[in-house]
């Protein structure tokens, strides 16, 4: 049978807490771009209460930006930052019982470590200093994996059921049209499809195959709920299985 982890992150001041239900594991924001110590505990209660893995989404600290646009910061600030972040949230994860299992960098860390081996090998010197156990989760066919797999740590590739891909398998940036998938039959259709390993179509409509082992779920996405059920059930209804990746 085929498994997959569906993810969603969380903690990021939406009303994401029935997205928990539908998800066998989440990435909690750590304080940097959105969440405090409230709704980091709230998130990792929830996640505790449905048996719901739980990672750190730790990105640049830039609240303002959102952690969607990389800001001017030297290496050892933005180390000693995730640092932070991660302390933060495994101090709350203890006092629920729950170990950190993955770390999944936000936004613009994101975005720009899939293609920078230098900011790679900062994030995963973060976590190693951290807790060399956890797996990082990124883009699948990125730098960071390729990256994290010489330096030990356990990469975890992801895909997405409601983003766009453009056609080197890399995500459409957020403000081009059509990049969001809103409705909830096309993101369980995509997510289906990149459970099984097969094509999705991308942005220019050419085929694009993506290799994962998560699939993620946005809570800013509008409707997401919804989709989320709906990603659920076509997955199982194809007879895949939902477990966490990174547990």
């Amino acid at each position: 049978m085929r498994t997959i982890d569906l993810n969603a992150d969380v903690g990021e001041g939406h009303d994401d807490l029935p997205i928990f239900a539908f998800v066998s594991s989440v990435s909690v924001a750590c304080g940097a771009h959105a969440g405090d110590d409230e709704t980091m505990e709230r998130s990792v209660a929830e996640a505790a209460r449905l048996d719901v893995v739980v990672g750190a989404h730790p990105s640049y600290p830039d609240r303002e930006g959102y952690g969607r646009r990389r800001i001017a910061i030297s290496d050892d600030d933005l180390r000693a930052s995730l640092g932070d972040q991660l302390a933060a949230l495994a101090a709350v994860a203890s006092r629920h019982g729950v170990r950190l299992a993955h770390v999944k960098p936000h936004g613009a860390l994101y975005n720009e470590a899939a293609g920078d081996e230098a900011l790679s090998a900062l994030i995963l010197e973060a976590i190693k200093r951290h807790d060399p156990s956890l797996a990082v989760v990124a883009l699948a066919g990125s730098t960071l994996i390729s990256v994290a797999e010489r330096s030990g740590v356990r990469a975890i590739a992801e895909g997405f059921a409601d983003r766009r891909y453009l056609a080197d398998g890399r995500l459409a940036p957020r403000e081009v049209d059509g990049a969001l998938i809103v409705e909830p039959a096309a993101a369980a259709e995509q997510a289906a499809r990149l459970a099984i390993g097969e094509p999705v179509e991308s942005l220019d409509g050419s085929d694009v195959r993506v290799g994962v082992e998560t699939i993620c779920l946005h809570a800013d996405t509008p409707g997401a709920a919804r989709i989320a059920g709906a990603v659920r059930s076509e997955l199982e209804r194809r007879g895949i299985r939902i477990a966490p990746a990174s547990a």
